[in-house]
């Protein structure tokens, strides 16, 4: 099993950065695939970007492509979500979640594990 704690989130003007971090407690953190997914008002979550196991290869959702990245350092149990060029449409709560399979996975229901969240909220 895995524990996972979000932090990072907060309140930022459009065109801001924020980094996003998971801290995994539990065995093994290197053997689990990792993602971040969002979820905004009257919405339902979706993926943001995902990192397989190794961290030798990463992904994200067209919506992020080329302001979001992810990132694992497994030595420190942590994976993060750089974001930047924030707009006011990434406004959500952000989760981390993790699951033991091998491979990449972009749905809800493939990702064992979820933290408890973590409010982003970008202004116009």
């Amino acid at each position: 099993q895995v524990q996972l704690v979000e932090s990072g989130g907060g309140l930022v003007h459009a065109g801001g950065s924020l980094r996003l971090s998971c801290a995994a407690s539990g065995r093994s953190f290197s053997m689990y695939a990792m993602a971040w997914f969002r979820q905004a008002p009257g919405r339902e979550r979706e993926f943001v970007a995902g990192i397989i196991r190794g961290g030798s290869s990463s992904y994200v959702a067209d919506s992020v492509k080329g302001r979001f990245t992810i990132s694992r350092d497994n030595a420190k149990n942590t994976v993060y979500l750089q974001m930047n060029s924030l707009k006011p449409e990434d406004t959500a709560i952000y989760y981390c979640a993790a699951t033991p399979r091998v491979g990449s996975y972009y749905s809800n229901g493939e990702y064992s594990y979820w933290g408890q969240g973590t409010q982003v909220t970008v202004s116009s």
